[in-house]
């Protein structure tokens, strides 16, 4: 079995208008942020249903997957990545660990992030020092600045929300939409954990923040509370 046995399986089940749509969706078109990327047209629980069906595929062929020109094979590669993560020991956890970092040009969507970071990075960094995520939420990549701050999720998870503040004050100015949403997302999840928590960061921080970032950091607030952090 290798890498190659995947793409056959997901090239079989490949729909050109699904594709169409999705190349639309994730914004492939000249300067969007996916420029270039490529779509074989099949849905998530699809591709998660070929990842399961490929479980026993060695380390080094899923990251030969990762590699694909092709969205949803990498996005496969990184469901096999998870899978395999909550199955190893410690030892493996490194390795796979070590193998997305240095694979971070091939995660490179939002949904591709998402998927991933909490289930990989996090977890790992749950008992460890976290000077990685700092210095990629300082990157000039985009996705590896939406890597660092959706990655503290999984520290949200477990009322653990030092990093996640640290890291959405680093990424206060950063330009992307996708940042702020991701940022807003992740302060969001905190106020559902401890509102005190996350008006402090707002009262401090309110005049900086973009509004596509506070109305996603906001969203659960009381309405009373919206309209004021918003007047501001």
């Amino acid at each position: 079995m290798d890498h190659r046995d995947v793409q056959d399986a997901l090239r079989e089940i490949a729909d050109p208008e699904v594709a169409e749509s999705s190349a639309r969706f994730f914004k492939t078109g000249p300067g969007e942020y996916s420029e270039g990327d490529q779509f074989l047209g099949i849905r998530v629980p699809k591709v998660r249903k070929i990842a399961r069906e490929f479980n026993q595929l060695s380390l080094k062929e899923t990251e030969l997957l990762l590699h694909s020109d092709f969205h949803e094979e990498r996005l496969c590669a990184l469901i096999m990545l998870i899978n395999k993560y909550q199955r190893a020991e410690k030892e493996e956890q490194k390795e796979i660990f070590d193998r997305y970092l240095n694979n971070t040009e091939y995660i490179n969507n939002w949904d591709l992030v998402d998927t991933s970071a909490q289930h990989i990075v996090g977890p790992h960094l749950s008992d460890k020092k976290r000077s990685i995520l700092y210095k990629l939420a300082k990157s000039d990549n985009l996705w590896e600045k939406r890597i660092a701050i959706l990655s503290t999720f999984y520290f949200i998870k477990n009322d653990d929300f030092e990093d996640t503040l640290a890291i959405a004050n680093l990424l206060l100015k950063d330009e992307h939409d996708l940042i702020h949403k991701a940022v807003g997302w992740m302060l969001r999840e905190i106020g559902k954990r401890s509102e005190q928590t996350l008006k402090r960061f707002l009262d401090e921080h309110v005049d900086l923040m973009p509004r596509t970032m506070l109305r996603y950091a906001i969203e659960k607030l009381s309405e009373s509370d919206r309209q004021m952090y918003l007047s501001k």
